[in-house]
């Protein structure tokens, strides 16, 4: 004799805060699910990419207007994380706040909100690992892998940067990501014969390049790529070459994310609960993947 239901009730003004690397898709997931709430939605976008949000607002202003409804149901702010950002996340009128960024922008966003029991949806960085074992699928695995650790320059929050890989196999897996990385097409991402386009500025170039030393320091083996490419069709300086780096799971450098295109290839040996033991000793969690044709490895990758 109980009823439950599930009903929306508006909270007000909705705060949604985006990263460069997804300058439309986050905002459409938060401004929709909002607007069906009744929300009006108040938007800043990363200073890197206000071009994109600029023609975004544009267009959706164009479509409030031939449905007759009011023009500040989508709103729209430029400025820098430092200035407009701060006041938004300490703006007591903004109950609830959306925030797509690194770890330590949300947890600086968390704490900001919380001090003034605000609401927060925040989805932050990864340290994905895929798991392969004896009984994988090589065929169906190796493409994943690559455009898992190189699409979008490795860029995303998704972004495949550990590989787990049984020692009986980590020569074999080595070698044939060593050659797939040869066949890669660096340069403009709007040239559908590229596969990999640039970082988004020289900050992650320095990133990028600081992380690999730190990596040679510790003893790791850069067993392909990790130059910043330079010459004609490269002068932006913001184009690099993938990075392939054998390297321990418990390096600090490896328990960080690093916005750039670097795989991790981790040894294993055992069981798949050691590489399941290695796969979630980091601090951070989003994506996770196991190739095998093990149904028992599988189940219990997924239990």
């Amino acid at each position: 004799r109980h009823r439950m239901y599930d009903q929306y009730h508006p909270v007000g003004i909705v705060g949604v805060i985006t990263a460069f690397d997804f300058p439309v898709a986050v905002w459409a997931w938060n401004a929709m699910i909002a607007a069906v709430c009744g929300d009006v939605v108040l938007w800043k976008p990363s200073s890197k990419v206000p071009l994109t949000a600029i023609a975004v607002q544009k267009i959706i202003q164009g479509v409030l207007e031939e449905n007759d409804l009011p023009e500040g149901l989508f709103n729209l702010l430029i400025g820098r994380g430092a200035s407009v950002g701060e006041r938004m996340i300490n703006e007591k009128r903004i109950p609830l706040i959306s925030v797509t960024g690194s770890i330590a922008v949300g947890r600086h966003t968390a704490e900001a909100i919380g001090r003034r029991l605000g609401r927060t949806i925040l989805e932050l960085g990864g340290n994905n690992a895929i798991i392969l074992t004896p009984d994988a699928d090589f065929k169906l695995a190796l493409p994943a892998i690559v455009f898992g650790a190189v699409g979008t320059a490795g860029q995303r929050c998704t972004t495949t940067r550990r590989l787990i890989i049984h020692e009986s196999i980590f020569d074999q897996v080595r070698d044939a990501l060593v050659q797939a990385y040869g066949g890669l097409k660096i340069g403009d991402p709007l040239d559908q014969n590229n596969h990999v386009g640039p970082l988004i500025d020289k900050a992650a170039v320095e990133m990028f390049t600081h992380a690999l030393d730190q990596l040679k320091d510790l003893g790791g083996k850069i067993v392909f790529g990790g130059q910043v490419l330079s010459g004609a069709g490269y002068e932006s300086g913001c184009y690099v070459r993938p990075a392939l780096v054998e390297a321990e799971n418990h390096w600090d450098i490896v328990q960080e994310e690093t916005f750039a295109p670097i795989l991790y290839l981790i040894k294993y040996s055992g069981s798949v609960e050691n590489a399941i033991a290695l796969h979630n000793d980091v601090p951070q969690g989003l994506s996770s993947a196991i190739f095998s044709n093990n149904l028992r490895e599988t189940e219990l990758f997924l239990s």
